[in-house]
C-alpha cells in the first residue's frame, strides 16, 4: 500500500501522518508498514536540537496509525471525512533505544482482538531488526455526527 492508498484510508495528514507504505496486511491478523524517519521533521527542531531523537510518543503514535489501518481494512471500513479513529487505551509500553534520523521504522501490529467496536493490538517498531518499542494499543473507528 503506497502514500496515497495511505491516505485514503487514514485521517490523518502532514505533519502527523507517521506510515509511510505499508509493506504487508492481513485482515483481521496483523499489518507491517514503515515510517522513515529524517532529519526535516518538525519535532526535531526542538526534540533535541544538539542531539535529535524521535520522541516516543510520536513512534506509539505511528503504531496507533498502522493499527488503526488494519482495523480499516479488516472491518472493510470506508473512510470519510467524517471518520476518526480514537486512541482508547495504551498499555505495557517500553521503549528499548532511541530513534534517530536516518533511521527506518519497521511497524508491526498484531490484532488481539475485537470486541463491540474496540480493536485491540499487540504492537511493536523495529530498527535493523532490533526492537525499539512494545505496546499493546485499543483504538475505535467512530463517524462524526
Amino acid at each position: 500500500m503506497d502514500i496515497a492508498e495511505i491516505m485514503k484510508h487514514l485521517p490523518h495528514r502532514y505533519p502527523f501522518l507517521l506510515v509511510d507504505r505499508v509493506l504487508e496486511v492481513v485482515p483481521g491478523d496483523h499489518i507491517v508498514a514503515i515510517k522513515n524517519v529524517t532529519m526535516n521533521e518538525p519535532q526535531f527542531t526542538g526534540h533535541f536540537p544538539h542531539h535529535p531523537v524521535m520522541p516516543g510518543v510520536l513512534i506509539v503514535e505511528a503504531l496507533a496509525q498502522v493499527s488503526g489501518l488494519l482495523s480499516f481494512k479488516s472491518a472493510d471500513i470506508t473512510v470519510t471525512p467524517d471518520t476518526v479513529v480514537y486512541f482508547v487505551g495504551i498499555d505495557n509500553t517500553r521503549f528499548k533505544k532511541p530513534v534517530v534520523p536516518g533511521d527506518q521504522l519497521r511497524l508491526e501490529a498484531k490484532l488481539v482482538k475485537h470486541i463491540r467496536g474496540i480493536w485491540k493490538y499487540a504492537c511493536k517498531a523495529l530498527v535493523d531488526g532490533q526492537v525499539v518499542c512494545e505496546a499493546d494499543l485499543m483504538c475505535t473507528v467512530r463517524e462524526l455526527a
